[in-house]
């Protein structure tokens, strides 16, 4: 048997010329033949032996290519023919939605003012590439057909998922990383398609987003005419309120954008004032019903983290919390001019802290809203349930006696009580009494009839003396009564429901833009050829407000009346014609009144996003579950929260 000699090193001789020329490919090639031939005949069979076994590997392993490579070529032209072009890639928002509009018919938009102010250019309706269909007449019309390649579908809670065959919408487990869980996602609905006045809403959040995204990024308030922004607590104001809105009508790419920002960029560390009230509803709010559409956790660390810093307002006297919360400082304190808070604000906060609790199991934040909430009703100087304006945050009582509105500083008391008991699922009985004590009060002391078309509307009683004014912010009371109706309340809820709806379409059918003022003015004396509406100068103004078609989406998923959605979609195109900046973004106006110069007011609230445009999206939905309305409870800033269910 052959045995080689071993070998400690091989020494090689190289001559002046390889010496100088390490590089020459000569010298490589003599280099490894003398290697080679100086490997025993095992070393070299071994390594013939490992080239061929590659050889092979190699050549089965273009086999399995080749046929993975024809069964996907077999697919592509069983999908899309025998035509090798790429098919052509769709944009976000479709070039047409619906038949081109003929020579010399109306424009689905109204026609521009004839003299635009200059600071404000009207875009009239969608671009020029977006044609919009007329507003529907009756059910059929609601599914009309769309062309295939437009045929986007969104889920219940906002993911888009492009129409496969066979195929199931992919999982949406929820995330649970606290207890009690959220309330569980129905996964065996099927999705319903985007129809064309849904698609317009859409387009309208983008354009408003891309004035926010260019101009006002990660800033509290977007200014379209200015092209800047403003800052009221320095915490993304816009961009936090409408995290929701975005996943609801499936804006993925606009949605991650705003997370990243959330993840990165917000932070509550910051020694800065800011308002209880609006903090809870716009912010937490927000976050915690971002938390229960994703399953994200982020969302709920936030929130968590937030809830925490907002607790020091509790720290008074009576436990009626202050008005302002420095969130770095740990302090809290009333406004600078009064100890008074308002009514509204320190019992429209119960929502959002509750869940907080039930998400994370402390106590403290249910603990502290509770006894706001125990207190306020134990109070005296309410009127048939109706309750003040103001609350001393010292002693606890009631304060500035003997005026009562269903406007502002008093309007989501009363949404708060039904909502409460709604999300409890409808299990704190003292809350619901409230409420029905309260509804009643408004029917026996605030409800008359206008003239000429004997409109129902909610007035003002300030020390006996009625006043005929109502706030647009009391349109949130039709969606309010009709929610108390389907959750079993007397039907005689729905029937003033209605005749308020009606009521607060007129404040916008009446005034010369299509757009309600703030407030309004009832004629009740005046000659019978005369509006019913009238409106003084210093009320005039529109900041996008919600109310109106929050109350529609409410009717219309009750009635399945499709004029409730025709009535959005006519404020949605004057929205459009009066209150869009070209550059991008919406601006609220000063003169409703007056079309052709509305007097920009260069601002865009963060409920435009928010409230406004997610209402009318789900309006407009041929999808009555989605948001499902037997498993959410909307909070008073659109966001919707799980209804609390027994397990």
């Amino acid at each position: 048997m052959y045995t080689p000699q071993r070998r400690d090193f091989i020494s090689l001789t190289l001559s002046p010329q390889e010496r100088g020329g390490y590089n020459s490919k000569s010298w490589r090639r003599r280099s490894c033949r003398r290697a080679w031939k100086q490997l025993s005949r095992l070393q070299r069979s071994m390594i013939l032996f490992l080239f061929a076994f590659l050889a092979v590997l190699a050549v089965l392993s273009y086999s399995s290519l080749g046929e993975h490579l024809k069964a996907l070529t077999n697919r592509v032209v069983e999908e899309h023919g025998s035509d090798p072009e790429i098919p052509e890639l769709k944009p976000a928002i479709p070039a047409v939605l619906a038949e081109p509009r003929k020579a010399g018919e109306e424009s689905h938009f109204n026609d521009p003012p004839e003299s635009p102010p200059q600071k404000l250019r009207h875009k009239q309706g969608p671009p020029n590439n977006l044609q919009i269909q007329p507003a529907r007449k009756n059910k059929l019309d609601l599914r009309r057909k769309l062309p295939q390649s437009l045929k986007a579908i969104v889920s219940w809670q906002g993911v888009i998922i492009e129409p496969e065959t066979n195929k199931e919408p992919p999982s949406t487990k929820v995330v649970e990383p606290y207890k009690p869980a959220p309330v569980g996602i129905n996964r065996q609905k099927e999705p319903v398609p985007l129809n064309s006045r849904q698609m317009a809403v859409i387009e309208a959040f983008r354009h408003a987003w891309k004035g926010y995204k260019e101009f006002a990024w990660g800033h509290d308030e977007l200014k379209p005419i200015s092209k800047s922004y403003s800052e009221w607590f320095g915490l993304g104001l816009t961009l936090t309120d409408a995290l929701d809105t975005m996943w609801i009508m499936g804006l993925k790419e606009e949605f991650e954008e705003a997370k990243k920002w959330v993840e990165t960029e917000l932070s509550f560390e910051k020694k800065v004032d800011v308002n209880l009230f609006e903090s809870t509803i716009r912010i937490l709010g927000g976050l915690l019903s971002t938390y229960h559409l994703t399953g994200d956790s982020l969302f709920l660390e936030k929130a968590k983290d937030l809830g925490n810093r907002l607790m020091p307002a509790f720290k008074t006297p009576s436990k009626i919390p202050f008005s302002d919360v420095n969130l770095g400082q740990g302090s809290a304190h009333p406004p600078r001019w009064t100890s008074d808070s308002t009514v509204a604000e320190v019992t429209s906060i119960q929502l959002e802290f509750r869940e907080l609790s039930r998400l994370t199991g402390d106590e403290k934040f249910q603990k502290a809203v509770d006894q706001v909430t125990k207190h306020v009703h134990s109070l005296s100087g309410k009127r048939d349930g109706l309750v003040p304006m103001f609350i001393n945050t010292n002693s606890g009582q009631f304060s500035h006696l003997g005026v009562f509105t269903l406007g502002a500083r008093a309007d989501s008391y009363y949404e708060y009580l039904l909502k409460q008991w709604i999300q409890s699922g409808k299990k704190e009985n003292e809350l619901l009494e409230d409420y029905i004590q309260a509804i009643e009060g408004v029917k026996k002391n605030l409800l008359r009839k206008s003239i000429p078309k004997k409109l129902t509307f909610v007035g003002e009683l300030a020390h006996n003396h009625f006043s005929a004014k109502m706030d647009h912010l009391v349109c949130f009371l039709p969606g309010t009564l009709a929610l108390g109706a389907h959750n079993g309340l007397a039907a005689e809820h729905m029937d003033l429901a209605k005749a308020l709806m009606e009521t607060c379409y007129q404040m916008y059918t009446q005034i010369e833009t299509g757009l309600s003022p703030e407030i309004v003015h009832f004629n009740l004396h005046g000659p019978k050829d005369s509006k019913d509406v009238e409106v003084k100068p210093a009320d005039r103004h529109n900041l996008l407000r919600p109310e109106t078609v929050e109350s529609l989406f409410y009717l219309y998923r009750f009635t399945g009346d499709t004029k409730y959605q025709d009535w959005g979609w006519e404020i949605l195109q004057n929205f459009n014609k009066y209150t869009r900046v070209s550059s991008g973004g919406f601006t609220s106006i000063n003169n409703v009144q007056n079309p052709s110069d509305p007097e920009p007011r260069d601002k865009m609230e963060s409920f435009f996003l928010g409230e406004t445009l997610k209402y009318l999206f789900l309006l407009l939905s041929d999808d009555l579950e989605l948001i499902s309305l037997e498993k959410y409870v909307f909070n008073t800033e659109a966001h919707p929260l799980p209804i609390w269910v027994s397990s």
